[in-house]
């Protein structure tokens, strides 16, 4: 699978771009089939660094590095997925779910 398309990489805002913005959309997420960590990415800087929502033992607005996600595994050793069936929504939307 592509981690990011053409398509997401138009619609990701650059990095800083959104940050007065109260409701940010989430564009995509990360996640590893066989661990429970999820990050939502919300902007990016078009070469490694995304900010968005990570959701790991907390869950926190921050940055994260597509080449970590990339480099690291889940418990099974399994790689990174790109959910292909996430809909963009409004961070407040992905935090209620």
């Amino acid at each position: 699978m592509q981690i990011l398309t053409k398509d997401i990489l138009e619609k990701l805002p650059a990095l800083y771009s959104q940050e007065n913005e109260k409701d940010p959309y989430v564009i995509c997420k990360f996640f590893y089939p066989d661990f429970s960590w999820t990050w939502y990415a919300i902007e990016f800087d078009g070469k490694d660094t995304f900010y968005g929502l990570v959701d790991g033992d907390e869950e926190e607005l921050g940055y994260f590095s597509l080449s970590e996600l990339m480099s690291n595994r889940g418990k099974l050793e399994l790689p990174v997925e790109r959910d292909r069936f996430f809909i963009p929504c409004r961070l407040s939307e992905v935090k209620k779910a």
